[in-house]
C-alpha cells in the first residue's frame, strides 16, 4: 500500500511539474501585459502535434522535439502579439476576452481541418520504459518531461532575475508608461513576453506527447487547467505557477487513486473552489516577476 501511495504522488509530482511550465507560460502574460490569453491550450496541443510530427518525420527525441516546438511558439507568439494581440492590449477586458476566445476558436478549427478529430498517439521508446527507485517506478516519459520542465522553470527564472531584459521585463510590468519615459521599447518587451509564453506552452505540449494523444479537443481540457494552476499558486506569480502545477498534479493523481480515473478532473476544481473561498488570492498573490 505503501509503494501504491508513492507511485501515485511521485507520478501526479512528474506531471505537475510540466502543468507547472504551461501555467507559466500564461502567468508570464499575464503579470507583463496584463492579458489573460484564453488561447494558451491551444498553444499546447499545438506543441503536441509539433511533438508528434518532429517524432513522426524525423524520429528525433522528444527532447529534441521540443527545442523545435520552442523555437516555432517562440516567433509564432512573437509574431500573433506582433499583429494582433498588441492592438488590444490597452482595450477594455471584455475586448480582450472576445478577442482571445476568437484566436482559440479559429486555431481549434485550423487543427481540426487540418488533422482531423482523430487522436494520434506519439510512439516514444520511453513511453514503454520505466526506471526503480527503491519502492518506485517511474515511467521515463514521464520523468523526462519532470525534469525538462524543471530545468527550464528554473533556467527562465534566473534569466528573468538576473538578465538586462528581465528587468526590462520586469519594469514594464511595474510600470509601462514610466518604462516608455525612461526609454524601454515597451513593444518589443511585449511581443518577446508572448513568445516566451507560447513557447513554454510549445515545450510542454511537446515533452508531454507521448502521454496525450494529440488531438484538437485537448486545447479546452489545457486551458481551464492552466487557469485553474494559475489561480491556485496566485495570478501573476511565478513561483505560484510552479506550486500550483505540483498541486493540481497530485490532487489528480490521489482522485485517480482513491475514486475513479475519470473523476481526476473533477478534484482540482473542487480544490480551486476551496481556494477561493478562503484564500482568493491563490498561495502567492503578490507579483514576482
Amino acid at each position: 500500500m505503501l509503494s501504491l501511495w508513492l507511485n501515485v504522488l511521485a507520478s501526479g509530482i512528474l506531471l505537475g511539474l510540466v502543468y507547472g511550465l504551461v501555467a507559466l507560460g500564461l502567468t508570464i502574460i499575464f503579470g507583463v501585459m496584463r492579458v489573460v490569453n484564453f488561447a494558451h491550450g491551444e498553444m499546447v496541443v499545438f506543441g503536441v502535434y509539433i511533438g508528434y510530427w518532429a517524432v513522426r518525420l524525423c524520429n528525433v527525441p522528444i527532447i529534441v522535439a521540443a527545442a523545435i516546438a520552442a523555437v516555432l511558439m517562440f516567433f509564432f507568439g512573437y509574431l500573433l502579439e506582433a499583429s494582433i494581440v498588441k492592438r488590444f492590449v490597452n482595450r477594455p477586458h471584455h475586448y480582450q476576452f472576445i478577442v482571445f476566445i476568437g484566436l482559440s476558436l479559429l486555431f481549434s478549427g485550423v487543427l481540426l481541418v487540418a488533422f482531423g478529430p482523430d487522436p494520434r498517439p506519439t510512439a516514444s521508446e520511453l513511453s514503454f520504459s520505466t526506471v526503480s527507485l527503491g519502492f518506485v517506478t517511474l515511467d521515463l516519459a514521464r520523468l523526462q518531461a519532470a525534469i525538462t520542465a524543471g530545468l527550464l522553470i528554473a533556467l527562465l527564472g534566473v534569466y528573468l532575475r538576473f538578465s538586462s531584459f528581465g528587468r526590462a521585463l520586469r519594469a514594464a510590468a511595474d510600470n509601462r508608461l514610466g518604462g516608455l519615459v525612461v526609454g524601454l521599447n515597451i513593444p518589443r518587451v511585449y511581443a518577446v513576453t508572448f513568445g516566451i509564453g507560447a513557447a513554454c506552452a510549445g515545450v510542454a505540449g511537446a515533452l508531454i506527447s507521448p502521454l496525450f494523444d494529440a488531438q484538437p479537443y485537448l486545447a479546452v481540457d489545457f486551458t481551464l487547467l492552466a487557469f485553474v494552476t494559475v489561480i491556485v499558486g496566485g495570478l501573476g506569480s511565478f513561483s505560484g505557477a510552479l506550486l500550483g502545477g505540483l498541486v493540481i498534479g497530485v490532487a489528480e493523481a490521489i482522485a485517480a487513486l482513491m475514486f475513479t480515473p475519470s473523476l481526476k478532473t473533477a478534484l482540482p476544481y473542487a480544490l480551486l473552489i476551496i481556494i477561493l473561498i478562503f484564500r482568493p488570492r491563490g498561495f502567492f498573490g503578490a507579483k514576482e516577476i
